[in-house]
This record gives C-alpha cells, structure tokens and sequence, in this order.
C-alpha cells in the first residue's frame, strides 16, 4: 500500500474517533512511518483528548495491521504555535489575536484579527506612534495569503 493510502485510511478512522469539535488540521508522514497528526478544536484542545485519540487510532491501525511489523509511530496533538493557520475554522478561533499575514508575494502584514469571512479576513492596525497613530482596517482575500501565523506577544 501506498503512503497516500495509508494516510487515506487513518484519516477515515480518525473521523470516527473525533467527538465534538475537535476537527482535522493536517496529516505529516515521515519516511520512518511516524504519522504526525495535527487536531484542533473550536473551544481548544487538551491534552487528554490528544492522549486518548492516540491510543485508540494506534490499537485499531495495529489491529488493521497497517504496518504487520509494527514499524510505526505515532503523534497526536494540536498544531504547535509556530503551525501557521490551515483551515477556515482555525482563522474563527483566533478572532482578537494578533496575527501575521505573508501574502503571495511574501510581504507580510501584522494586525489583530476582526473578522473572518469565506472569502477574506479583516485584520486592525495601527500606523504612526503616539498623537499621529492612525487606525486602520483591511480585508485581505483569502487567495491572496500565503501563511497565516498567530503572534504570541508578552
């Protein structure tokens, strides 16, 4: 069986394992079969439920006998801060954080997110420091973003 197909098939039992909100972000495979499983959730995602999913994804792809050597490993959690933004209803849950966009063309732009829509987000930024600091806001076309990363500030 192909990579493709085997992660076709963890993708169709993890569906059944995904309870609430929690969604699928992304699927990574490394050569050495470690499967990398990136899940999200609307309210934010635990680390017990990251456990949990883990082992009953890994006793039933032991079970299927995926991988007959056991020559697999496996990783569950949510996509790490540095992750950029895949899915629509990730760009939702970070509604009022600040935000870096990198366009097509690699200019990037800085802002607090206002709104998302289908089609665009609309970020907030300030130009100008103190009595000239001018607010703006921008939509910026989905199909024109390259990343979107999620800035954590102290």
């Amino acid at each position: 069986m192909s990579i493709e197909q085997n992660i076709d098939i963890v993708k169709s039992i993890l569906q059944s394992l995904l309870e609430g909100d929690i969604f699928l972000v992304d699927i990574k495979v490394k050569p050495t079969n470690n499967f990398k499983i990136y899940l999200d959730a609307d309210a934010g995602l635990g680390i017990e439920k990251c456990i949990k999913i883990n082992r009953a994804l890994y006793k039933q792809m032991e079970e299927m006998g995926l991988y007959p050597d056991g020559d697999f490993s496996l990783e569950v959690s949510s996509p790490g801060v540095d992750e950029p933004l895949k899915m629509h209803r990730q760009y939702l849950k970070n509604i009022g954080r600040s935000i870096e966009v990198t366009y097509l063309d690699g200019q990037k732009k800085e802002g607090n997110l206002k709104e998302v829509r289908e089609d665009a987000i609309e970020i907030e930024f300030t130009e100008g420091k103190g009595k000239k600091a001018v607010l703006h806001q921008i939509a910026i076309p989905v199909s024109e973003i390259k990343q979107t990363k999620v800035l954590i500030k102290f």
